[in-house]
This record gives structure tokens, sequence and C-alpha cells, in this order.
């Protein structure tokens, strides 16, 4: 049983309140309001404040002997065992120093993993209304070396919708995309003068359907415009889920994103053409050649047929060659890269792990050079524009290695090793790209949610690396030239915007993001 005084409303309000402000101080006594003291004759005037502050608690002896000494000792075993779990979890998290996203346990049905916004100059996250394997940058007129903000950017991407007849081809045009605003608490006072700065970007968009999902696209490079009446062609190559390869003409979707008034027609949203020499086979591999102005388009498909379109430059009508580029194993050709220096030569990847190079010069459209390169599926490869001899690989282990061409030409290929390899993601690499303005940065993109920036040029003495793992044992997971680790779900493909140093898109389940970071 629990046993408490109560008092009135009304004696509440009649009590003498006194306060005591340090010790040995004679308490200060409110003055009292003589209309309203109706005190008894016999009362202590202060008894009732020692009453109220305590509470008679009485147990039953008979309750008291019901009680389960072992459900006691359970509860108190399991009290403590919680509590030795909650305190070595928080030792851990003291103790680490560095998160690594694909390291960590998978975040749980209601865990998000925000981004830090110190470490990024630029983070914009754009949901998308279908998830898009695959993005292109489109070149623009707004010059080169952009580092003023806001930013703006022309984007082309394309969905993989849950009903075929759902899916497009989006054209995007996005503008305002400010610096990433990470205050202090100190900074507070500076609110005002950042409030221009603190905005949303503006999207727009001019879409065309698609008769099915597409796996891969690519922009090709001559599609940068002279004027801002977007008179010239800007081609676009996808490749779909059910074996066309189509070439849409993006100029009268720019036209509309950036002329006021003007409208796409129904005819000016299809493909100016379409390949179909690989029948109903899908494909991942596409590349505009850099060197051809009139166009040369490369696709290649999983049956391990690569097909050259190219545009006649006298009737202007597209051409395929009928017969296919091919080793002959039925490997799935993965990806495809066109030369940056050589007109007639390209590079591609597999299945079958190998890495080949190809001459279209070739009678017997047989490769020139065959490397195995991995002992499993060889899926992405980037030609550096920078310096034409190096070349990265990704394959389905997560492992990327960068080669240097050099080295194949003498006579015993099959022991030539690459000038630098890591395999430090968890998941198969999904994109690779050098850096086009800096020969020495890759970015790389995985199925292990993470995307990531290396520093080839980095050379960390024997000395400097030991010290370092010896102030943190959590370095030797990470190899010196790792610049940046980000996060994104289901991370497909990664781009570099070639006109604003440092800045990437990449696309994935949660939709695209534009960013750049602090590293690069």
């Amino acid at each position: 049983m629990v046993g408490k005084t109560k008092r009135s409303a009304d004696e509440l309000d009649d009590r003498n309140v006194m306060n005591k402000t340090h010790e040995g101080a004679v308490p200060i006594q409110n003055e009292p309001v003589e209309e309203d003291n109706e005190m008894g004759e016999f009362e202590d005037p202060y008894g009732d404040d020692f009453e109220s502050d305590g509470e008679i608690i009485q147990l039953d002896d008979e309750e008291d002997e019901e009680l389960d000494e072992e459900a006691l000792a359970r509860k108190q075993e399991e009290a403590q065992q919680l509590l030795e779990q909650d305190n070595k979890q928080e030792e851990e998290t003291k103790q680490s120093s560095i998160y690594l996203p694909h390291l960590q346990k998978p975040l749980g049905e209601n865990e998000v993993l925000e981004a830090d916004p110190t470490v990024y100059e630029m983070l914009h996250n754009m949901q998308l209304p279908w998830p898009c394997m695959s993005v292109d940058i489109v070149p623009d007129m707004f010059g080169n070396e952009r580092r003023t903000y806001p930013q703006s950017m022309q984007i082309v991407t394309a969905t993989q919708s849950s009903k075929k007849k759902d899916n497009e081809l989006l054209v995007l045009k996005l503008t305002r995309l400010v610096k990433t605003l990470a205050k202090e608490e100190d900074d507070e006072d500076d609110d005002n003068d950042d409030d221009d700065l603190d905005l949303d970007p503006i999207i727009v968009n001019s879409n065309s359907p698609l008769p099915d999902t597409t796996n891969r696209l690519k922009i090709s490079p001559f599609a940068a415009q002279q004027t801002q009446e977007y008179t010239n062609e800007i081609l676009c190559a996808s490749m779909s889920e059910n074996g066309q390869v189509l070439i849409h003409d993006l100029q009268p979707h720019y036209q509309a994103l950036n002329l006021p008034g003007y409208s796409v027609s129904k005819k000016k949203q299809k493909p100016i053409h379409t390949v179909l020499n690989h029948g109903n086979v899908e494909g991942f591999a596409v590349d505009w050649s850099p060197l051809n102005k009139d166009g040369a388009l490369l696709t290649g498909d999983t049956n391990g047929n690569i097909y050259l379109t190219t545009r006649n430059p006298q009737t202007k009508v597209w051409e395929t060659d009928p017969k296919p580029y091919t080793c002959g194993n039925g490997a799935s050709i993965e990806d495809i890269q066109w030369s940056k220096t050589e007109p007639t030569v390209f590079a591609t990847c597999g299945v079958d792990g190998y890495l080949r190079i190809w001459d279209i010069r070739s009678k017997k459209h047989k490769p020139s050079l065959s490397i195995p390169v991995s002992e499993t599926d060889l899926n992405v490869i980037s030609w550096s524009d920078k310096l034409d001899y190096l070349l990265a690989t990704g394959d389905d282990n997560g492992v990327w290695s960068v080669w240097d061409l050099r080295q194949f030409n003498s006579g015993d290929i099959s022991n030539v090793k690459p000038v630098a390899s890591y395999n430090f993601h968890k998941g198969a690499i999904t994109a690779i790209q050098f850096n086009p303005l800096d020969e020495s940065i890759v970015a790389v993109a995985s199925e292990d949610n993470t995307v990531t920036l290396w520093d080839l040029s980095v050379e960390a003495d024997d000395e400097e690396v030991k010290e370092q793992y010896n102030e943190n044992k959590e370095l030797q997971e990470i190899p010196a030239q790792l610049l940046f680790v980000h996060w994104q779900r289901e991370v497909k493909d990664v781009k570099w915007h070639k006109q604003i140093p440092g800045c990437l898109v990449s696309t994935g389940g949660d939709g695209l993001v534009i960013w750049k970071t602090i590293s690069v």
C-alpha cells in the first residue's frame, strides 16, 4: 500500500515559500496575504511542508514471500549482459575512427546512411520515376574549368520500368546546383548571407518513349553546341534489353528546354536510326568514336558479337557492317571502348575474363591481342583520356586494375602484370572511368553500394606506411591511393563532368546524385 498526504489548491496557496541562496543564509519569508490567512489556531504553519515531501510505502509480508528468487536472478543476469554489450559497443565506437560503409554490417530496415556535408563541395540527390542503369553527360556551351556556383549541366539517362511501355529516355537540364553549405554553430550570424545559396536545384525535362528497358547509353562526344539556338545534333545511342540499338538526335529536346515556346513533335521523339543486327540478343557494350565526326558506333551483345555502325558522310545514311567482330567463343561482351588516339582501334572485355584489342581494318574481324586479366567476369573498362597507353578494368570479384598497353608488345603477354591493382571493393565493379582532366584520378563504382575515388600518383614509402599503420591499425585495410568513399544504394554507373573539374554524376537505385568532393 502507498500512502500520500493530500492538499487542496487553497491550502497550497496559503503556504509561505522560503528561498535559500546559500548555506547558512537566513530564509527570506514572503509577505503574508491578510485576506487569505485562515490558518487554524493550533496548526503548525510549516508542518505541511515536511509531510508532503515523503511517501509511506508498505509491503505485505505475503507478497514478499511470493517473489520468485530465480526469476529475479535471471532478470538481473539479463540486465547485466545487456549492460556489458552496450559498454562493448560504446568502446568499439570510440576505438573506431574510420567508417567504411561496404565493410560495416548492412543497414537495418529503417536505417539511413547520411552523408557528411563537410566533405562535399557539392551534393545533390534527385529522385527519378524508375531506376536507371546508365547515365551520360551532354557537353554544353557554357565553358570549361567551371568552378563558380551555382552550376548547371545537361544529363541523359533511361529508365528500367516494371512495364515495358512505361520506359523513357530522360533528357534533363539541371540548373541552380549550389555549393553544399556545411555550417558550424558559430556561423549562425552568416545565415542571411547564404540564403541565396541554400536553394534546391531546378530540373526540367523533355522525354522520349522507349520500347524496352535500356541497359546502357552513350552520348556522342561531338554533341557540344556553338550557339544558344542548339543547332548542332546531339546523338545518343542506347542499347535495349530487346537487342535493339536506338540512335536519337536530342537536339530538339534541348531546344525545347532552352527556347521558350518550342515543343518536340512526336516524329522528332522517335530514333533517327535503329540497329537490328543483334536480333533479339541484348547487350551492354556501346561506344561512340571520339575521332570520327560523321559518327562511328560500336555495339556488343551477350553472344559475343560486335557490330560497327557508321554514317556515310555524303548521303548521311547510317550503315551497319553485316559481318560482326568476334573471337568465336560466344562469351558475352560486357564493355567496349574506342581508342582516344587511334581511329581504327578499340578494346573490349567479357565474361571470359579477357581484355582484347581490335582493329576495324582487320578483314577477318578477329582481335589483334587477347590478354587474360581476370579469373572471373570482366565487367567494365576505361581508356585514359590523357595517357593513351593506360587502360583500367574492373571484374566481378571487386578487383580493378590498370594496365600499360606498351607491355602487350612483348612476346609473352600471358605474364603481363598490371601497373596497379586493388582488391578493396566487396562487390562486382559496375563502372570505372579515368578523370578526363587528371590522368592519375580514377572513379570506381561497385555493387557494394559505394563509389571510390583513387589517386594513382600517391606513393608512400615503406617507413611512412609503417608509421601510419602503427598509429591506426584500421589503415591497414585502406590503400594509400584511396581518396574518397561515396555511399549510394545499388549504384550502377558513374561519369566525370569534363567541364566542371572534380564533378561526378552517378546513378543507382535511389536516383541520380550530383556530387563533388573536397578531395578532387
